[in-house]
């Protein structure tokens, strides 16, 4: 009896062993296969994560097939490329539009590669950046100006944040709109708005110049000359200068101090023109925005367009520029603005007088008499008549 009464404590032990083995094989089984499944999920969050990546940063100038996915074309490289096809480095975005707010924005185009050489055949371009009201009135001009040299420039326009731009497909503007906010003059608003044009600008490796422009400007050279000096030139081209006057230090608030001293204060023109290097440092920048945010508003007349950014730059990288401006104006007359050129305004004679003014300026180690590639301020009236002079006059 006691025999038997083991032989039956012994079965069900056994059974009761058979159950709990089988109970941790189909908990492993769960576990492999929820792995797997998380596995998979993360692996596709990766491959997605690394591809927008490329979507952001990458560009290649070679000629390549397209793939389309939503607002990019990937693009793979030729035989040719320097880049292997399986590290999808080369993408190209087909918008400008993202989700970014400006924090976020600048301190994504604040971000450098260690390595100075390019993974891509890199044309370097120059990005030319419209901060405008609303429409640009002279942009036949443009467009004329820009025609055929579509792999040495980039464009970028910033307009009121209601304006749509509307332009024909072909148009070298058409789809060249990043997003913007509202902007006033004599407000922090307006650096705000340069240094969005700079960050979205930034996001294109082969970007190398920047150059800001309003809708009132015109170029007043031909295109191939107007690369050729920027591509050229050793130093980037802001103006810098101390000024005794209500208009210069009057400007200045001692509650900037400790961080900016009152001989610190420069004023210059707000249209640069200016290299990576310095674009990323002046995106990079917040100290001393917040310094000028906080004091700087329209009552105050405090005008940050003009002191800001030649005030930085001198402080701390006065050696990169040539202290001047490229875009010519005319301020003989005292006001708030320089004097606008309308439709009977036009001539020859002003656009030989703007080319050709008898300043001698600085390039590099030499002097020369050529110092302006821009002019402003031009009203919309005057767009015929340029048209009629461009060729002969500019060449374009």
């Amino acid at each position: 009896m006691a025999r038997n009464g083991g032989n039956k404590v012994d079965h069900a032990a056994k059974k009761h062993t058979g159950l709990l083995k089988l109970v941790q094989m189909l908990s492993y089984l769960v576990v492999y296969v929820s792995c797997s499944i998380l596995g998979l999920a993360t692996g596709s969050l990766v491959n997605r994560y690394i591809t927008l990546q490329g979507q952001l940063f990458f560009t290649d100038n070679n000629k390549s097939s397209t793939t389309s996915c939503h607002n990019c074309t990937i693009l793979k490289p030729s035989d040719q490329g320097a880049v292997s096809s399986s590290m999808e480095l080369s993408f190209r975005r087909k918008s400008l539009t993202h989700s970014m707010n400006d924090e976020q924005l600048f301190w994504t185009a604040s971000l450098v590669p260690y390595k100075e050489e390019y993974p891509f055949d890199r044309v370097p371009k120059v990005a030319f950046m419209f901060l405008t009201r609303g429409p640009l009135p002279l942009l036949p001009l443009w467009e004329r100006f820009f025609m055929g040299y579509e792999k040495l420039y980039s464009i970028y326009v910033h307009p009121h944040p209601k304006y749509k731009m509307k332009v024909s497909k072909d148009s070298p503007f058409y789809g060249r709109q990043i997003p913007s906010q509202e902007v006033k003059w004599g407000h922090m608003s307006a650096i705000d708005a340069e240094k969005r044009l700079l960050a979205n600008a930034l996001l294109d490796f082969s970007n190398e110049w920047f150059v800001l422009l309003s809708e009132s400007c015109i170029p007043v050279y031909k295109f191939t000359k107007t690369y050729a000096y920027l591509i050229r030139s050793e130093y980037s081209f802001v103006e810098s200068f101390d000024e005794l006057s209500f208009d210069g230090r009057g400007r200045y608030f001692h509650q900037m101090l400790p961080e900016i001293q009152p001989h610190q204060w420069r004023k210059g023109s707000q249209w640069f023109a200016i290299q990576r290097d310095l674009a990323i440092y002046i995106v990079s920048e917040t100290k001393y925005h917040s310094v000028f945010k906080k004091l700087c508003y329209e009552e105050l007349f405090c005008l940050p367009e003009e002191h800001y950014i030649p005030t930085y730059l001198s402080m701390f990288h006065g050696s990169l520029i040539a202290n001047r401006t490229l875009t010519l104006a005319d301020w003989s007359v005292y006001s708030s603005h320089p004097t606008k050129y309308g439709r009977f305004n036009v001539t020859e004679s002003l656009i030989n007088s703007i080319r050709n003014n008898g300043t001698l300026c600085s390039y590099n180690s030499d002097m020369m008499n050529l110092c302006y590639l821009f002019a402003r301020k031009f009203a919309p009236s005057a767009l015929k008549p340029l048209l009629k002079i461009a060729a002969k006059i500019m060449q374009y």
